[in-house]
């Protein structure tokens, strides 16, 4: 896609009007007209402050540079490079510190890219395949060889699942199939929707919080999201400290 065009379908797909971007990254109406129609090209300096103003992800501030002519300004490391040894630690940290409530790190397509311990109570009897280090948590919650058939309210909570694959087509058409129609209910809908999961400690109530590296200016940080599980109730805290006493290396 062309700039102009790339441009305008990101400032229309968030609803925002030339009039408010242009106020927002600090020029005129008319001069962003003149470069959503080809008239006028800007300069990197412009097209960094119309993505931030965009609130885009810095991967579409580089294909908006990119389509633009310009080299991209923000670099893509992979996990392992040592200039994100401190993030590898980071997520080592938390993960313990979320113990004995699980908490994973995914990437921007659901990948696994890290998990505590805790996660084996959560996933307990779902295919081997569906497990471990790259493969994708979305589909290991839904698919009926994972967590699904153990997901009391699956058709409430797979909504709150499917609603993240955004670009995914692909993955959601496969998901939306494993999902039961949801009926709506007359019961009231609390502060939040847990995860209702039947475990060999009982049934798990789990609210989740998904949390990301605010101020990322390398794209795979700012891409990873850490998702932890926190107990909606007393009993599923006490199931949980349980879970991870039998676990820890004395009792192995």
């Amino acid at each position: 896609m062309d700039f102009p065009s790339a441009l305008r379908a990101r400032r229309t797909h968030r609803r925002m009007s030339q009039l408010d971007l242009a106020s927002r990254a600090g020029t005129t109406q008319r001069h962003l007209s003149f470069i959503e129609s080809g008239r006028s090209a800007p300069g990197r300096n412009m097209i960094v402050r119309l993505a931030e103003s965009l609130e885009l992800s810095l991967r579409e501030r580089n294909e908006l540079l990119l389509a633009a002519g310009y080299a991209p300004v923000y670099p893509e490391s992979r996990l392992d490079d040592p200039v994100l040894a401190p993030v590898q630690d980071a997520i080592e940290h938390i993960l313990r510190g979320h113990l004995p409530y699980p908490a994973v790190v995914v990437d921007r397509y659901g990948g696994l890219i890290a998990a505590n311990s805790a996660l084996d109570v959560v996933t307990e009897g779902a295919a081997p395949e569906l497990l471990g280090p790259g493969r994708n948590v979305y589909r290991l919650a839904l698919h009926p060889e994972g967590m699904a058939p153990r997901i009391v309210n699956l058709a409430e909570w797979a909504r709150h699942i499917l609603v993240r694959l955004d670009g995914q087509d692909e993955l959601r058409t496969e998901l939306s199939a494993y999902v039961p129609e949801l009926t709506p209910s007359d019961a009231p809908l609390g502060f939040a929707v847990p995860l209702r999961l039947r475990s060999s400690y009982g049934e798990l109530r789990l609210m989740t919080t998904v949390t990301a590296f605010a101020t990322a200016v390398d794209v795979t940080l700012a891409e990873l999201k850490l998702e932890a599980f926190l107990p909606a109730d007393r009993a599923t805290a006490v199931a949980l400290s349980a879970a991870s006493e039998n676990h820890a290396p004395g009792n192995m």
